[in-house]
């Protein structure tokens, strides 16, 4: 019992990661109807601007707490310049189109990092702060652990607030509901969509310092595999809602983490996408997607 608890607690841990991971997916999916395949690439670069905080201010609360500001900040203006030079142009564009951008997007940051001389190819060891275990009884949780589910969790929380009770997030539902309609009642569609933009990837870049943290290498493509769990977990919980963003996540996070513990590291990327295929075989919408009737 003590095995599954902590094996649950490291689910839960890796889980936070994907679902902040994948907010960024659904809230663009659900306003523009695009994948961003782009955002995994988005959180890779928030794990770099990280890295070259915490070689120059330390590992202590004050370069944890730079590395985080850095790292959002840096992907939230990212996300304004893929948006403004990628995606706009092509709103009105086939979706195949805005798919395809989207992942010459992904290249671009992949190839671009990898030939900048102050990052390269190479992997790196990212800096993480001294690790402390605090055990009750038999499980045992690091501090890792704990800033992962805990920052995770207010961050959840508040993009929830924001959402539902803001007046930003008022008008993200509109959007989402009928851009054209939002459009005719004064909303300005251009800066909601980038404010939706720029709200996903300072998510993602958050959890590029946390998955950093937790698994300290870094390097050009790391945030492909990460970035496309993430995306299964929306679309497990159902692409467009919030809530199932996060449900998908944790879901995602915890089988990972029991397969590798009772059954095989090696199945462990399989049985998230087993259990992608079976969602969908049963509720194609995802676990809290709703069905929607498209006009032909």
């Amino acid at each position: 019992m003590e095995i599954f608890v902590q094996q649950l607690i490291n689910g839960l841990s890796l889980g936070s990661i994907y679902a902040l991971i994948a907010l960024g997916y659904t809230m663009v999916y659900g306003i523009v109807k695009l994948i961003n395949f782009a955002h995994g690439d988005v959180m890779m670069v928030g794990a770099y601007a990280a890295y070259f905080v915490l070689c120059a201010f330390g590992t202590g609360t004050v370069g944890m707490i730079l590395a985080f500001v850095a790292a959002m900040v840096i992907c939230g203006l990212l996300s304004v310049l893929i948006e403004r030079c990628a995606y706009r142009p092509l709103r009105t564009a086939p979706r195949l189109n805005s798919l395809i951008t989207a992942i010459g997007v992904e290249l671009i940051l992949q190839n671009v990092m990898r030939v900048l001389p102050f990052v390269g190819p190479d992997p790196r060891q990212f800096p993480t702060m001294a690790t402390k275990n605090f055990t009750l009884g038999m499980i045992s949780i690091s501090n890792i652990q704990l800033i992962i589910i805990i920052l995770s969790a207010v961050l959840m929380i508040l993009l929830n607030y924001i959402v539902n009770y803001t007046k930003t997030g008022k008008a993200m539902r509109a959007v989402s509901y009928d851009l054209g309609a939002a459009s005719l009642m004064g909303i300005s569609v251009n800066k909601i969509i980038t404010a939706t933009f720029v709200i996903g990837s300072v998510l993602a870049g958050a959890g590029g310092v946390l998955y950093a943290s937790a698994y300290p290498q870094i390097d050009p493509v790391m945030g492909y595999i990460p970035g496309l769990k993430a995306f299964v977990a929306a679309v497990l919980g159902g692409i467009g809602s919030i809530p199932g963003a996060m449900t998908g996540g944790i879901i995602l996070g915890i089988a990972e983490t029991m397969t590798k513990a009772y059954v095989s590291s090696r199945y462990a990327d399989a049985i998230s996408y087993c259990i992608l295929i079976v969602i969908l075989l049963v509720k194609p919408a995802g676990l809290l997607g709703k069905k929607t009737r498209v006009k032909v």
